[in-house]
């Protein structure tokens, strides 16, 4: 399959470090990323009159970044030692740096904190700002071998299906309230007012800011927000306990996050890793993530919002980064209406997330995402899918609890328009996953099918094997499906000129594939051995046994 790269001959020089892309796999031609460069002069918060006490709170962290601003910049020290404070507010030319050991504790009074108009799942918003901020900035960095912490448990909700039954007791009992049916914990009464509201934290035209007040506890700020800045860096720095998002550059440009860690709990609700959101030029290297939502997130706005804002993110190598619990490893979506293309991601590794690599969309989003490059991913222990596309993408968490429905919905057909969400040119090579739910879940819509999808070399152990409903030009070559004898391989549905070339699997398979859907066409099946199946091939009503070839080995 041979994707249209037009953009290579533009984008300037070539990206290095990118040998592990496989051979055929087309090299990433993209721009340089611009790094941020510093003063030396360096300003200790000392000379502000900070203590390491963690119980008194300064705002000497915040006067020590205007004083460095001031004298045109430079290093902000934040030594060893325990600091508390309140939010923090960015300068341009300003490089925060925490040195090994230091700690830095914001501050859980949410009086410290103040609501801003902004963007946060992709639409205009009313938020509290976050507890890093910049806007507008260039050349800023926050570097070191320190940690923040958020205090995020006093912002979050949490689902008592989240917990065991001791730690609901203890959550309970120390504050806060609980709703009605007693199956959610709140940290205060607005806090549990604001979720009943629909669409709370949507910006409303005819109101202001201060109108949003009496909810402000369930306006959680993100940990970190760079919004419209120009050469930024995150490294080394540890980032945990998150009221919401971690790490969110927004609308920015030429963006470094290197060997950067992130914690948040596993029942932390909204608490990504990081989202890059209609974000030009970067690399991602070097990083861990163990969170409560998606792990490497990109984004680009919700539904008409982002279409009219129609600015993708692009331009990015996101390499040799580890994550454990999270929603989805590496996921593109669901708020994805301004784009995403050009991303080459590589050498990751994958342990006990819901979802390996995910993307996601839903009708009403519009949005091409296209020219997607994933090279040697590792997984284990994946709860759900270890790779999916889904079109149908319905809001919920990826793995049903106790008693939910686990069975795909019906798909009616609908009108195209410029909400219909795209997926296509996208390349997966060298794939592991041991253990999963399912192996590979394809589902495009009747109107859009997903397109131009390559899975090559993968050895993957899974209850189930392939799952394809409403999909075209989709290739697999050389993977391994190792599942559960009692069930069919592959399940084929809707679906057209889908390659399906040296697929092993488990011996003594029930049923190697299935095929249904009045649309199912040109389904090949090449240098496979069929005999290794109890049944080769079962057919759903009105398909063609002349659907499927089959090339002898």
């Amino acid at each position: 399959m041979k994707f249209p790269f037009a953009f290579t001959a533009t984008l300037g020089l070539l990206f290095t470090g990118c040998a592990a892309l496989a051979a055929d796999q087309p090299r990433p031609n993209l721009p340089t990323v611009k790094t941020p460069s510093f003063r030396a002069d360096t300003l200790s918060i000392v000379k502000f009159g900070a203590l390491p006490d963690g119980l008194t709170k300064s705002t000497a962290i915040q006067q020590a970044i205007d004083a460095s601003s001031k004298a045109g910049g430079g290093v902000v020290l934040v030594p060893r030692g325990h600091w508390l404070t309140g939010p923090i507010e960015m300068r341009s030319n300003v490089n925060l740096h925490l040195a090994k050991g230091a700690f830095v504790q914001f501050s859980a009074q949410h009086d410290d904190y103040h609501l801003i108009r902004t963007s946060w799942e992709g639409v205009e918003a009313v938020r509290n700002q976050a507890q890093i901020y910049g806007k507008d900035l260039e050349n800023i960095a926050v570097t070191g071998l320190g940690t923040f912490d958020g205090a995020g448990n006093t912002w979050r909700s949490v689902k008592k299906s989240k917990l065991t039954e001791t730690q609901w007791k203890r959550l309970v009992e120390g504050g806060g309230v609980t709703n009605d049916k007693k199956d959610t914990w709140y940290p205060s009464a607005a806090s549990l007012k604001g979720s009943t509201i629909p669409e709370a934290f949507y910006w409303k035209e005819g109101k202001t800011v201060k109108d949003y007040e009496e909810i402000r506890d369930f306006l959680r700020p993100d940990m970190l927000v760079l919004d419209h800045c120009k050469r930024l860096m995150l490294e080394g720095v540890t980032f945990q306990n998150s009221p919401a998002w971690s790490l969110h550059p927004l609308l920015s440009e030429d963006i470094t996050v290197r060997n950067v860690t992130v914690l948040n709990p596993e029942y932390g609700q909204n608490t990504d890793a990081i989202d890059l959101e209609s974000c030009k030029n970067g690399i991602v290297e070097g990083c861990t993530f163990d969170v409560g939502d998606d792990g490497i997130c990109i984004k680009s706005g919700r539904d008409e919002q982002g279409r009219k804002r129609g600015v993708p993110t692009e331009n990015f190598i996101i390499r040799d980064t580890k994550v454990y619990h999270a929603h989805g490893g590496f996921v593109i979506g669901s708020e994805m209406s301004g784009g995403a293309r050009n991303i080459y991601a590589y050498n990751l590794t994958f342990m006990g997330t819901d979802i390996g690599l995910r993307f996601k969309a839903a009708r009403g989003r519009g949005g091409v995402v296209e020219n997607i490059f994933i090279n040697n991913v590792d997984m284990k222990d994946i709860v759900g899918q270890a790779i999916i596309f889904d079109l149908y993408y319905m809001a919920k968490d990826p793995v049903p609890l106790a008693g939910e429905s686990t069975a795909p919905p019906v798909i009616k057909a609908e009108p195209l328009g410029e909400g219909t969400p795209q997926f296509r040119h996208i390349d997966i090579r060298d794939i592991t996953c041991n253990g999963a739910e399912t192996a590979i879940m394809l589902r495009g819509l009747p109107e859009m099918p997903l397109r131009d999808i390559v899975i090559e070399n993968a050895v993957m152990q899974a209850k189930k094997g392939l799952v394809c409903i409403e999909a075209e030009n989709i290739r697999l070559k050389n993977v391994t499906m190792l599942t559960k004898e009692t069930l069919p391989v592959m399940e084929i549905q809707n679906s057209k000129d889908i390659t399906l070339d040296g697929i092993k699997y488990t011996p003594g398979a029930a049923l190697l594939m299935r095929v249904t859907g009045d649309r199912a066409k040109n389904v090949k099946l090449a240098n496979t051995d069929t005999k290794a199946a109890k049944k080769d091939l079962e057919f759903g009503d009105k398909v063609s046994k002349k659907t499927v070839t089959i090339s002898k080995l």
